[in-house]
């Protein structure tokens, strides 16, 4: 099993192209289940969640090609994906595949919408919580689905097909919008979506499903409207830039000091965190090249943060700011309201030296002077990257374990910030 070895103490310098976001790049890998024609999807990220659910969709039918790197290309040039499910030859997802990645549950949804029939495994457990399926369920009640659970599967089925409806989420939901957007598309009549999740995420697959032929208006705010159409066609359709890898790059220069050009980074999609980091003491510009983030070392003022739905601080950034603060001249609370479990980087995190207490879903972490390097184990895809953004910052040498996690949501991790200075190497098949 690969590990990562990092000694710390060395800025950042230079230029992060950010790639396109996984959690955009899943949903509309999925929607190609959509259409008969091929959905072609520029900037797609090259990570480990991307390769699992190209197997998956396989496995129900869809052909499908890379374009790799050409010659002359960056290190980090994206990839093109030309997905096709011209014949869905299984309408069942068996557990053994969508276990290992929770959004895979959502082939449920283009699978019903076409096909009139879908099985799907029950995803089970989780790291960070429960992330419980009931609301993605309901939607398909609410078009009109009927619904089975049987043996841990989810037996969704429509004689006549999906018909709109309205359909109101009790909190928000980003994977019940992503179900609700993919089934309405394809549901006879009119379908209102109210307290709808507003992610950047949302919006590029609503944009994308637009271009496919959907009928969608107002995806990225909370009430959106859906008028059905008989069949979706093929389209081309950019991956929008990785919001959270963009903060998670920008952290990482706010902990170490030194002065890093986000390349294609986007501002508007993680304002809320980028002003946070600047009231922690980072200098924060962007320009048409993306988002350039300064520190001069005079040191990180605390910053209290409450993770929220988008445009809040994104909780996927709540375990990389909580390393940044464990360097803060003095006393920061972060508070989680997303996801219960989401502590689980604490205990690593103590053992390079910081100081945080739990209180619930409330942290209080207490800055120290320093840092020691140490060996860490990840234990999930946000959680590791903390570790590698406390490591960079520490004195010596951390060995970040599991790094699978980071191989998960982080394309070459390691590449990008060895070009900026950092001492990091990737130590093959150890550990």
């Amino acid at each position: 099993m690969d590990r990562i070895r990092i000694v710390g103490g060395q800025s950042l310098e230079g230029t992060i192209p950010i790639s396109g976001a996984k959690n955009a790049a899943l949903p509309l890998m999925i929607a190609s289940l959509l259409t008969q024609e091929t959905l072609t999807l520029e900037n797609t990220p090259s990570v480990a969640d991307v390769g699992m659910l190209l197997q998956i969709l396989s496995h129900h039918g869809v052909d499908y090609s890379v374009d790799g790197r050409r010659p002359g290309d960056a290190p980090q040039a994206a990839r093109t994906l030309h997905l096709s499910a011209r014949r869905i030859v299984d309408i069942t997802a068996p557990y053994d595949l969508v276990a290992k990645m929770r959004a895979s549950f959502w082939v449920v949804a283009p699978l019903l919408a076409r096909m009139g029939e879908a099985r799907v495994s029950l995803p089970g457990g989780c790291a960070i919580g429960t992330r419980p399926v009931d609301l993605l369920i309901m939607v398909l009640e609410k078009l009109g689905a009927k619904i089975d659970i049987e043996a841990g599967y989810v037996h969704a089925r429509t004689k006549s097909g999906l018909k709109g409806a309205e359909i109101h989420f009790p909190k928000v939901t980003v994977g019940g919008t992503h179900t609700a957007l993919m089934a309405a598309s394809l549901a006879q009549g009119h379908t209102l979506i109210t307290n709808a999740a507003c992610e950047p995420e949302v919006a590029d697959l609503a944009a994308c499903l637009i271009k496919m032929g959907a009928k969608i208006k107002g995806a990225g705010r909370p009430t959106i409207e859906i008028e059905g159409v008989a069949s979706l066609q093929g389209a081309h359709h950019a991956v929008v830039p990785d919001r959270i890898e963009t903060g998670t790059y920008a952290i990482a220069v706010a902990m170490t000091g030194g002065d890093v050009l986000l390349e294609r980074a986007s501002p508007e999609l993680l304002q809320n965190a980028l002003d946070a980091l600047a009231q922690a003491g980072a200098d924060i510009s962007h320009s048409n090249e993306g988002i350039r983030v300064r520190r001069n070392g005079s040191g990180i003022e605390p910053v209290d943060i409450e993770t929220a739905p988008f445009p809040g601080f994104p909780t996927d950034l709540q375990a990389q700011f909580m390393a940044l603060m464990t360097k803060a001249k003095g006393r920061s609370r972060i508070t989680e309201t997303i996801f219960e479990n989401r502590f689980m980087h604490v205990q690593e995190l103590a053992r390079l030296g910081a100081r945080i207490k739990l209180d619930g879903d409330v942290a209080h972490v207490e800055g120290v002077a320093e840092l020691q390097g140490a060996p860490v184990m990840a234990t999930d895809l946000r959680a590791s990257v903390s570790l590698v953004i406390a490591a960079l910052a520490a004195r010596g040498e951390t060995i970040v374990n599991r790094v699978y996690h980071l191989d998960r949501g982080f394309e070459h991790l390691e590449k990008k910030l060895g070009r900026c200075g950092a001492i990091v190497e990737r130590i093959s098949g150890a550990g």
